[in-house]
């Protein structure tokens, strides 16, 4: 069952969902609640001449953080300038917005792109939309840009948009896969 509007600032306003900062009026629709972007992005590096680099999950000793940061360089967005998100790249950012969907309220959330962003050829997370019951901490969006345009990124600006489901049941443990207690950190990008 997805919440609409009305049930979602409940949720909000009896802490069964936690959102800081705290969510202005205006970024309800009628069963969602818009995110923006925060300041910090990871974009990956541009691959030496000559380099052929072929990334392998499966391979025994695979470390996806070290990958990363062997691979990706973290940025902060110019307040003044924003960020000119390139056709056909991938950045990794993350919504300003902290969130914490509280295990026992029965609630998990789906993060889905804003059509205004979608029809700019901006696709805001590839096959990761689900934010597990018992989740704390910021959402990282695996942002590509489709257009044949380069698309200005702004901190602030609306980037998604999560809808809220209800479990059939409380889970019997909260989220603890890698990404538990997720923040943008300039350091990891």
């Amino acid at each position: 069952m997805i919440l609409t509007d009305r049930e979602i600032q409940i949720a909000i306003s009896t802490e069964a969902i936690r959102i800081e900062p705290v969510p202005d009026l205006s970024y309800y629709s009628s069963t969602s609640l818009d995110l923006t972007l925060g300041d910090l992005l990871t974009v990956f590096k541009d691959p030496k001449i000559g380099l052929g680099i072929c990334i392998d999950p499966s391979e025994k000793g695979y470390n996806h953080e070290e990958v990363m940061v062997e691979t990706t360089s973290p940025i902060k967005i110019d307040p003044d300038a924003g960020y000119e998100f390139k056709p056909g790249q991938m950045v990794l950012a993350w919504t300003r917005e902290v969130v914490e969907l509280k295990i026992h309220s029965r609630i998990a959330a789906r993060v889905e792109g804003k059509s205004s962003l979608a029809r700019l050829g901006i696709g805001i997370h590839l096959t990761a939309p689900t934010i597990h019951a018992g989740f704390t901490g910021q959402i990282r969006l695996e942002m590509v840009n489709h257009n044949k345009l380069p698309v200005r990124l702004r901190i602030g600006m609306k980037i998604c948009q999560l809808i809220f489901e209800q479990t059939l049941g409380t889970p019997t443990k909260g989220y603890e896969g890698r990404f538990a207690g997720q923040k943008a950190d300039a350091k990891k990008g």
